[in-house]
């Protein structure tokens, strides 16, 4: 018999192989400064693309202000419990009103965090009967709720209405043998490719299968639809989506999430969502602090509107430079390149070093094995004066991948590591 950790230091994992290159620099990198457009990297001033503080409400003094008043009020422990014990409040209630009214949803219930959360809903929302037919895309936390579920389960391909259709077929024949239902799921907003969920075409197909549509909008509640309520509203589908998450981490610039749908479905996880029934409540200084955040949302239509000047003027000066964005409809920005592990290594370095762009990296296993994916978060607190110098180092560096110089300067690194 082998020692149980003898696999895990022989094999760190795709990711962690990369480790003694990457950590403190690629991965587990350190910004510093108040949160903005511009921060501080090693010391030098970037301009940050890799903030989900989408409409700038980080560093407002008006935020501050509440974030301050609450810690002054209530420290950071208070409310003390599990909701259900001792740890629940009129402000958490107020909370939940509030969320819910703004997602145009009967009730919503509070999450401590949006991963955590997401887990437990779909835990709670299905038995070992029903059947779970998901996009193969989505982001990793509806992935693990996914492995929790003791039922069958179906991907389709992802944005793939006849994929769908074919897999809610198998998935309806299914259930009738078990007794149970079907559940589908999808994002808002898909984090990478910054894709909308073909939310309007899954909803057409409940004339012709019964099944129940949950919705993850971490990226489209706050940045999407008419008053910000997010993709759904924005697809003019928010009605027929049975249960909305959205998360206080992206728009809001906090810590927490909510669950949104009829007041039956509320009533019943508040009682039944092991993640928050058996965890701390979520503290009074983050519940005030996303009143205050929530109400910016619903009264200052400015934020968005600028948010969404500087997603048109990057989108649009990267196509018109040649770069692939692929198919997004989003504020998310994806930029596709050619290359390997080491050559994005060299490229970010390159960015952040020589033209001070900031932007997270994703390579394989996330993307296919050639592919690199430079992905930029536009927040209103951009100006355009950062879209041109940005695109400026797009083009230095697409010139420098192309002509090999990252090849070359990576070298030394894929030949240690094998690549």
């Amino acid at each position: 018999m082998r020692d149980l950790f003898d696999r895990i230091l022989d094999n760190k994992g795709p990711l962690g192989k990369w480790a003694s290159q990457a950590e403190g620099y690629f991965v587990f990198p350190k910004l510093e400064g108040p949160i903005s457009n511009r921060m501080k990297f090693q010391g030098k001033d970037v301009i940050t693309w890799s903030i989900n503080d989408y409409l700038g409400l980080a560093n407002l003094p008006e935020i501050k202000k509440v974030d301050g008043e609450a810690a002054a009020e209530y420290g950071a422990a208070y409310p003390m419990g599990a909701r259900m014990m001792s740890g629940h409040t009129e402000f958490h209630e107020q909370l939940e009103q509030e969320c819910a009214a703004f997602v145009e949803k009967e009730a919503a219930y509070l999450l401590n965090f949006g991963y955590q959360g997401f887990m437990s809903v779909i835990d709670a929302l299905v038995t070992k009967d029903d059947i779970i037919v998901y996009d193969v895309d989505c982001h990793a936390c509806i992935i693990d709720g996914v492995r929790l579920h003791m039922g069958k389960r179906f991907t389709f391909v992802h944005n793939n209405v006849e994929s769908l259709e074919k897999n809610l077929e198998r998935a309806t024949k299914m259930a009738d043998q078990t007794g149970g239902g079907i559940l589908v799921i999808s994002e808002g907003v898909f984090g990478m490719r910054g894709e909308q969920g073909i939310l309007k075409e899954i909803v057409a197909l409940k004339k012709k299968f019964n099944f129940r549509l949950l919705v993850d909008d971490a990226h489209g509640f706050g940045t999407l639809g008419k008053t910000g309520a997010g993709a759904g509203q924005e697809q003019g589908v928010q009605d027929q989506i049975d249960v909305y998450l959205a998360t206080f981490a992206k728009s809001m610039a906090s810590i927490g999430a909510f669950v949104a749908a009829d007041q039956g479905i509320i009533d019943y996880l508040k009682y039944n969502l092991r993640s928050q029934m058996f965890a701390k409540s979520l503290p009074m200084v983050y519940v005030k602090g996303a009143l205050k955040r929530l109400d910016m949302l619903r009264t200052q239509p400015e934020l968005k509107a600028k948010l969404w000047e500087n997603v048109n003027a990057l989108q649009n000066g990267l196509k018109e430079n040649g770069f692939d964005i692929g198919t997004t409809t989003s504020c998310v920005t994806p930029v596709y390149l050619n290359g390997s592990i080491p050559e994005a290594m060299a490229l970010v370095k390159d960015l952040r070093e020589n033209h001070g762009i900031f932007c997270s990296i994703v390579v394989y296993p996330v993307i296919p094995k050639g592919l690199i994916l430079l992905r930029l978060i536009p927040t209103a607190t951009h100006t355009l004066q950062d879209v041109e110098e940005t695109l400026t180092a797009f083009s230095s560096i697409r010139e420098r991948l192309t002509n090999g110089t990252y090849k070359r300067l990576s070298a030394a690194v894929a030949a240690a590591m094998g690549e």
